[in-house]
């Protein structure tokens, strides 16, 4: 399923050897428990005019719980944001958001970023080629 959403009950219930009863209730007791988040499609981002990729490292001036949580919160539904990360090390966030092109990478930093309380620094790096991987290993407990 993490490969390919399309699939039918009954064709992965025939790719695990399971009935697609059961296979069928499998999916819903995980979806209920929370296993499975949703189903979604992958877009090719250049048919939806989507020009250059970009990675913006964010610095923030303050490190509250609920200031950090805010931002993530506000930022996420900036439409041309794709993911944000909190995380370790120089930077607070790494912020993956996609434009049409530099005047569009420019004005979403300064509108949308720099401009924001708290912001204390901003670096940016084009994403020239990615490779995404959207299926999760099967992490068994060490012995």
């Amino acid at each position: 399923m993490q490969n390919n959403a399309r699939l039918s009950v009954k064709e992965i219930a025939a790719e695990i050897g399971l009935a697609p009863s059961t296979t069928h209730e499998r999916i819903r007791r995980m979806r209920e428990s929370g296993v499975l988040l949703g189903t979604h499609v992958e877009v090719d981002p250049k048919a939806l005019g989507v020009g250059l990729e970009a990675l913006f490292m964010i610095e923030l001036a303050k490190h509250k719980r609920g200031a950090v949580d805010r931002f993530m919160d506000d930022i996420v539904n900036v439409p041309e944001v794709r993911s944000a990360f909190l995380v370790s090390g120089r930077y607070d966030l790494v912020v993956h958001v996609v434009v049409r092109d530099t005047g569009h990478l420019k004005d979403l930093a300064f509108d949308r970023f720099t401009n924001r309380p708290g912001v204390t620094r901003i670096e940016t790096s084009l994403i020239f080629d990615a490779r995404r991987r959207h299926e999760l290993p099967v992490l068994r407990p060490l012995r």
